[in-house]
């Protein structure tokens, strides 16, 4: 199913409508300040799995961000994150980075792996944000490939929606995504350690 909202104002209902796929064990693809996410609810073991099948991984060698609302939901899925790092994140977020933290332990039981660190993406994407804030709890993501060689990610929903119509419960037409990437920091040894420059621009707020 393809259904369209608009990020300016997205509409409640159909945000709802989103939130009840996730929440039956629903997959869905939606948009994000970068590129479309593969996401469920980071709850429901079968629906991760489901993912990781979609995108041939394993589960426990998976490298999925956790979307948040904003930045009250990150002390439960992290290891405790000084002051200084904290005012960094709250200037650049939401915006377009992947934070990698030190991972709590709710983060093993929820993706049955003993992952020591855990992804935070707080998107600047009022269409993620609210699917977040309504659902409660953080979705589990990760990013929509393509097969084409010159682009990376695919950034036409329709196409996306051909391509994934039959694997997927519910592809959200947001207009269409961006091709690159968030900027992923690491910031697991306590330093901003940037692994993939992408999008975001992390020296405007350090």
């Amino acid at each position: 199913m393809l259904i369209k909202i608009y990020p300016e104002n997205p509409n409640e209902k159909m945000i709802q409508q989103v939130v009840d796929v996730l929440k039956k064990g629903g997959v869905i693809i939606y948009p994000t300040d970068t590129v479309y996410g593969l996401g469920c609810d980071i709850t429901n073991q079968k629906a991760i799995e489901r993912i990781c099948k979609i995108r041939g991984i394993k589960p426990e060698k998976a490298n999925f961000s956790f979307i948040c609302y904003d930045l009250r939901h990150i002390s439960d899925y992290t290891k405790p994150i000084d002051n200084e790092t904290y005012r960094i994140l709250k200037k650049a977020l939401p915006g377009p980075f992947t934070f990698i933290f030190n991972a709590s332990k709710n983060v093993p039981k929820l993706l049955s792996s003993n992952k020591k660190t855990v992804g935070i993406r707080i998107p600047d994407n009022n269409i993620a944000r609210f699917i977040v804030k309504a659902l409660e709890n953080p979705i589990m993501s990760t990013s929509i490939h393509d097969d084409d060689e010159i682009f990376e990610y695919s950034t036409d929903p329709e196409l996306i929606h051909e391509k994934y119509e039959d694997l997927v419960d519910l592809v959200i037409d947001g207009g269409f995504g961006d091709n690159q990437p968030s900027t992923v920091v690491d910031c697991s040894e306590g330093e901003f350690d940037i692994i993939r420059q992408g999008k975001g621009n992390l020296e405007l707020f350090l």
